[in-house]
């Protein structure tokens, strides 16, 4: 399958996904020097109104590029101008896959994080251990049920960051606690307190948290 060639500067194009066209937006490092690192962050649940647009997910992706990742956001397909319909996570890992094999076709030498926020963050949380990021972003991911089963996932050894709000109304933070606990290997949490699930007046927050935890993973310049 012939996929578009990866852009040159900032800009938002369809690849070819296994449900029919994947929506893909690309966004360059600014000011800062760009490293060699690519950051594929994955988008809340479509079916609640969850897009690439989503405010959490823009801003992960914004505070990756102020430290000098070139940023991936896509749309889940069914969603946007992607095709296909929601398949509660198992589509949405097949398109994942096919961004993420984009990527590297496109980057090879680049390191490769992945990102998601609440239903993304099960999304590439299950799909980490097939393709073996460098790191793992995981905002408020939803381990309090909601149909998402959060036992048998495989977390590869790499760093790892979980940020989640301690007021959350969504996904129960003590849930997502309790399922740190009960890993072999821990990742780096970040508790924010009076925090709600969308970080509604708590975003330049979740930036600073970010940008704070990652700084030492980051490839030289």
């Amino acid at each position: 399958m012939v996929q578009p060639v990866f852009p040159v500067a900032s800009e938002t194009l369809l690849l070819n996904g296994p449900a029919g066209a994947l929506e893909v937006a690309v966004d360059y490092p600014e000011p800062v020097e760009a490293r060699p690192l690519v950051a594929v962050v994955c988008h809340p649940l479509p079916t609640e109104g969850g897009t690439m647009h989503n405010k959490v997910v823009t801003m992960v992706a914004r505070a990756l590029r102020e430290l000098g990742a070139t940023t991936v956001r896509f749309n889940f397909r069914g969603t946007g101008q992607s095709a296909g319909e929601f398949d509660h996570g198992n589509g949405e890992r097949e398109d994942l896959r096919t961004v993420v094999s984009w990527v590297r076709a496109a980057r090879p030498d680049d390191a490769l994080w992945l990102a998601g926020f609440s239903f993304g963050a099960y999304v590439s949380l299950s799909a980490a251990a097939e393709l073996q990021p460098d790191a793992l972003i995981s905002v408020a991911p939803p381990a309090s049920g909601r149909g998402w089963d959060f036992g048998p996932l495989e977390i590869p050894e790499v760093p790892w960051l979980v940020v989640q709000g301690d007021a959350d109304e969504i996904v129960d933070p003590q849930a997502v606690y309790d399922w740190i606990d009960s890993l072999p290997r821990k990742p780096q949490l970040v508790r924010m307190v009076d925090t709600s699930h969308f970080f509604h007046r708590k975003l330049i927050d979740l930036r600073g948290a970010i940008q704070h935890e990652v700084k030492a993973w980051l490839p030289p310049a």
